[in-house]
């Protein structure tokens, strides 16, 4: 069942990467009771494994990299991507809020069973927040649990602010075996690869766990229906064109990824083969670090702003899959609405006279030729994408070019991904290509500006997990506390008000086109898949939803 609930512009994290170790888990799988139809292999574009960790809170987890999490641990519910009005209940039969959006009502669902055999009940939802209370998992979405009433099946969870913009964040929660996590020295990093450790809800079980792959094998006792695919193996691929080439030729069948000339490669390579694009409020955006030469200047960014083209980013490096953000916002067509008055249809666009003018009047010279910044030194940066992220790489050479117009040098970097993660932590970056997180408008400058995402860690080492270019400002960081926790819609309309006035200011990033979750599969052997006309749920093998997708699928007669 569906249920229609006021709407929520879920904008997951899109395109996850991927680490992992060698061993065998010992996660409770056993014969699979799954149809008699063929495995699924499901891939990723993102190198090599080198460390297993099955924790379901870590996003450096190999399960949350990969994917594989959410088909062993499950959520109270599930947002519709495309729709996020439409919620599904999963763990919670039911689930309901408050007025003022700081309490959920949640009801256990009946004939669960943990797949070590144990019964679910509501004290592992409930003991599952109490981690994020007594502080044994890190609180990084800023959930703010206060506790929970608990009465019979039933429990009211209460935050200690307004859960409007974080709707889908508190319903997708992995809900965890506390018979099993009550026993954990430190459930915020445990890699739960000890005998039985692994243990969830969900439709799949892990089998085994190898640099080569993952194996998850179906849940005999799923309390969602029987399950026709028996085996699921997680493999990475070394970049795009290889992805490519193990879809094409069956090696691999379901993936999220971007496939350059996906057309030609895949779809009429074989009449079975699917490719479904699912709109998200997010996009691919520029980051510029802001601490250091050349983007600490806002007339060097905003000059940026008026060179890079967009259309060539939507036209050229993601070959349509994509839809140009040009709003001086920084927000896609699908927030429109969100676009307070002030800024409304004022776009960028590539304009070099523009350009050259906010940088002659900041004291800048050589515009055009060899550009020197106020202080008398040349202008460079590098533009740093993992190597095989193909749009991106593209972009990389697209931005190059338009930059030769302003007289800049651009270096471009194409580490693996384990280097770019770390420079993208900890700050050691001229500027990245990225995705963004969160819910509708107040996700993308969240995402971009908010200084929640930076932590320092025991070695004093500062981390961002976004607002990676280490924007700050107080009144922004106000203005997002505001639209989170008001309920009052003069006081949220003056928020956003102060958020699009900061972000047209200060340009602290450059949102080039929107990012929709991707997903490539095939009807050979299955049907049941997501389609555009029925988008049940993204075909993007690592989000939350993947659940839904994997309990529909049926063999092909």
């Amino acid at each position: 069942m569906r249920v229609k609930f006021p709407a929520i512009a879920l904008g997951v994290a899109a395109a996850l990467a991927l680490t992992a170790c060698s061993g065998d888990s010992g996660g409770g799988g056993g014969a699979s009771t799954g149809g008699g139809g063929a495995a699924l292999t499901i891939a990723k574009p993102d190198g090599a494994i080198t460390t297993e960790s099955n924790n379901p809170f870590l996003g450096d987890s190999s399960a949350s990299m990969y994917g594989y999490r959410y088909a062993m641990f499950e959520t109270m519910a599930l947002v519709n991507t495309a729709d996020p009005t439409v919620v599904t209940p999963r763990l919670a039969s039911s689930v309901e809020w408050n007025a003022d959006y700081t309490a959920l009502t949640v009801t256990a669902r009946e004939g669960v069973t943990w797949q070590d055999g144990e019964p679910f009940t509501i004290d592992d939802i409930v003991g599952t927040f109490d981690m994020y209370l007594d502080g044994r998992l890190t609180d990084t979405a800023a959930l703010d649990y206060l506790g929970a009433e608990v009465e019979g099946d039933t429990a009211t969870l209460t935050f200690g602010n307004s859960k409007f913009v974080k709707r889908g964040t508190v319903l997708h929660v992995p809900i965890v075996p506390m018979h099993i996590w009550d026993t954990l020295d430190d459930p915020s990093t445990a890699a739960l690869t000890g005998e039985g450790e692994a243990i969830g809800t969900g439709p799949y079980v892990l089998s085994s766990w190898s640099t080569e792959s993952v194996t998850l094998t179906a849940n005999p006792d799923y309390w969602d229906g029987e399950l026709a695919v028996p085996e699921l193996h997680y493999v990475s691929y070394g970049d795009n064109a290889a992805l490519s080439t193990a879809l094409t030729t069956g090696e691999a069948d379901w993936a999220q990824a971007f496939l350059p000339q996906v057309q030609e490669t895949f779809l009429d390579q074989d009449p079975a083969n699917r490719y479904l694009v699912t709109p998200t409020a997010g996009a691919g955006t520029l980051f510029l670090n802001l601490t250091r030469k050349p983007f600490d200047d806002v007339a060097l960014r905003e000059a940026l702003a008026w060179t890079v083209d967009r259309d060539a980013y939507v036209e050229i490096a993601r070959e349509g899959a994509s839809a140009v953000v040009d709003s001086v916002t920084g927000l896609g067509s699908s927030l429109e609405q969100d676009v307070v008055d002030e800024f409304a249809g004022q776009t960028y666009e590539v304009d070099l006279d523009k350009a050259e003018q906010v940088l002659t009047d900041a004291g800048y010279t050589g515009v055009g030729d060899a550009l020197v910044d106020p202080d008398g030194e040349p202008v460079t940066f590098a533009v740093s994408v993992p190597a095989g992220w193909t749009d991106w790489n593209t972009e990389q050479a697209l931005l190059s070019e338009q930059m030769k117009q302003l007289g800049i040098e651009v270096t471009i970097e194409q580490p693996d991904w384990g280097g770019w993660d770390e420079a993208r932590k900890t700050g050691n970056f001229d500027a990245i290509i990225h995705w963004l997180d969160g819910e509708g408008a107040w996700g993308v400058y969240d995402s971009i500006m908010g200084t929640r995402w930076i932590t320092t860690d025991d070695a004093g080492v500062e981390n961002a997990d976004f607002n990676f270019g280490r924007y700050s400002n107080p009144e922004v960081d106000a203005a997002l506390d505001t639209y989170a926790s008001t309920d009052n819609d003069a006081d949220r309309a003056a928020a956003m008000t102060t958020l699009q006035e900061a972000f047209v200011r200060d340009v602290p990033a450059i949102p080039l086109g929107s990012h929709p979750l991707l997903g490539l599969f095939h009807e050979r052997s299955y049907t049941g898949w997501p389609t555009e006309e029925d988008m049940y749920a993204s075909a993007d093998p690592t989000q939350a939803e993947v659940a839904l997708v994997l309990s529909s699928l049926e063999p092909v007669e």
